[in-house]
């Protein structure tokens, strides 16, 4: 049986507020509903290695979600990291910061990491999907026109491999090209194929 036939007898519900996400499950075929805002503090301890930051946050999420789940209830939540230099980053908070990010994987490799847990009222399954992407060099003016024009405050590390600078700007990938959209679409598929049997 395929699996969104599978999922006609369960109620998944995304508890995430990312447009990329909600276009990934639709184009996977995969129903759900999108559950309301809520608060949840994204704070890891300093100490946590940074491959394991994603899924922590997607667990820590989880946890927040205010609402009860019923006996066919599955709630998906998610989290995507960057990772360049040793260091992890989010999503800017300003124009400036997002060019520095930009600059900083300008010219390198570096790891995007998306965590993802899903939770009935029984259990949890928490797992995460590794990205390498290679950028070439880019120039100071085609980042801050990238910012400019698309505005790249809501992805984590400043940009979406979806929009105009990964098509002229990555130079190669080595992982899953939806998991740096923010879901890994093939993984979670698989995943949830086992979650619901």
């Amino acid at each position: 049986m395929l699996l969104h036939d599978k999922l006609k007898a369960w109620h998944l519900i995304l508890a995430s507020q990312s447009p990329r996400r909600r276009q990934l499950l639709a184009e996977a075929n995969i129903d759900y509903q999108l559950a309301p805002r809520f608060e949840c503090d994204e704070v890891y301890p300093d100490d946590l290695p940074a491959v394991e930051v994603a899924e922590y946050l997607s667990r820590l999420k989880s946890e927040a979600y205010p609402q009860s789940l019923g006996k066919r209830d599955i709630l998906l939540t998610a989290d995507t990291v960057v990772v360049a230099h040793d260091q992890i980053l989010g999503k800017p908070a300003n124009a400036d910061e997002a060019v520095a990010m930009i600059e900083l994987l300008s010219a390198g490799e570096h790891e995007v990491i998306t965590g993802v847990t899903l939770r009935s009222a029984e259990r949890v399954k928490s797992f995460s999907s590794h990205s390498k992407v290679r950028f070439r060099e880019l120039s100071r003016e085609e980042i801050e026109y990238y910012v400019k024009t698309y505005a790249p405050m809501d992805k984590a590390g400043a940009y979406g491999i979806q929009e105009w600078i990964g098509y002229v700007g990555i130079e190669g990938i080595e992982g899953s090209f939806y998991n740096v959209m923010g879901l890994p679409v093939q993984r979670l598929y698989c995943e949830l194929d086992s979650f619901v049997g």
